[in-house]
Formats: C-alpha cells, structure tokens, sequence
C-alpha cells in the first residue's frame, strides 16, 4: 500500500528585507530579518526571530536556527550550522522553546564552512576556521579554530 507525503515547500515567509538584498532559490526564509545589502546563498534555511545585519553574505547549505543574531559585514560560509538545544536533559528539547539558547554573532566576523557555533557570543572581529565548533564565548578578536575552537593568533 503506498500514501502520499505531505510535501511541505521551501518559502521566503514573513521575512523583513533591508535594500538590495540578493537571494538564490531554494531557500527557507521565515519570519527573520535580513538587513540591507545581504547575500543569501541557495539551500540555506533562517528561522523566525533571526537577524542578520548589513553587508552579510550566508553561503549556500547553511542553518541558521531560531534565536541568532548575526552583526554587520559577516561571513558565513558554506554548510555552516549553528546550534540552540544543547540537549540539557539529554534528548532534544523538542516543543520546550526554554530550553533553547540564543548566539549573539558581533560585527566584522567570518565563519568559515562547516563550522558549528553553539549557543555563544562571539565579538567583533574574529575569524572562525573551517570545521572549527564554537562551544564558549570568544570576547577576544583573532582567529580560533579546531575542536574545540581555541584562540591560534591575532589578526595582523
């Protein structure tokens, strides 16, 4: 016996755009705000109560979870994934949103693909390595990477 799935399509939803914003299709865009001057790349979801600064660009196959705030003049890499149930009771956290953690991203940061950020803030001017996983707040500028991502030198 076969059923039918109920097939769900990615949508740009309830979502407040700044000017010149570019996007390539598809992409799931819901109930955030993206501000002026923005890139957003193909197979990348933001959720509600997401904002994204000016002059960002999110390359393609990234998540941006509920919760996220990103500051100006960001870089977002490719497949980058940010994270905001750290599964406190050891499961997910499922419908209980209090649970869930915000990340505060500051302006000037790049985070280069494949990186996971979890619920952290990180300040202005700071690069994030390939694959690195943000797991504690960076209130230093300069390059971290790895996994843990540790502090590997300043920006000249």
């Amino acid at each position: 016996m076969s059923h039918q799935p109920k097939i769900f399509s990615s949508a740009l939803r309830n979502v407040v755009f700044g000017s010149d914003v570019k996007i390539v299709e598809p992409c799931n865009l819901y109930e955030c705000e993206i501000g002026n001057n923005c890139f957003i790349g193909p197979f990348t979801e933001i959720q509600k109560n997401v904002t994204i600064g000016e002059n960002c660009k999110i390359q393609s196959h990234s998540f941006i979870c509920e919760l996220v705030t990103i500051g100006n003049n960001c870089f977002i890499g490719h497949g980058v994934m940010f994270i905001n149930d750290l599964f406190s009771e050891g499961k997910p956290a499922g419908g209980n949103k209090n649970l869930w953690k915000a990340t505060k991203i500051g302006n000037h940061v790049s985070i280069g693909s494949n990186a996971t950020i979890l619920p952290v803030e990180i300040c202005d001017g700071v690069v994030i390595g390939a694959g690195a996983v943000v797991t504690k707040n960076i209130t230093q500028p300069g390059v971290y990477a790895g996994n843990p991502a540790k502090f590997i030198r300043k920006i000249k």
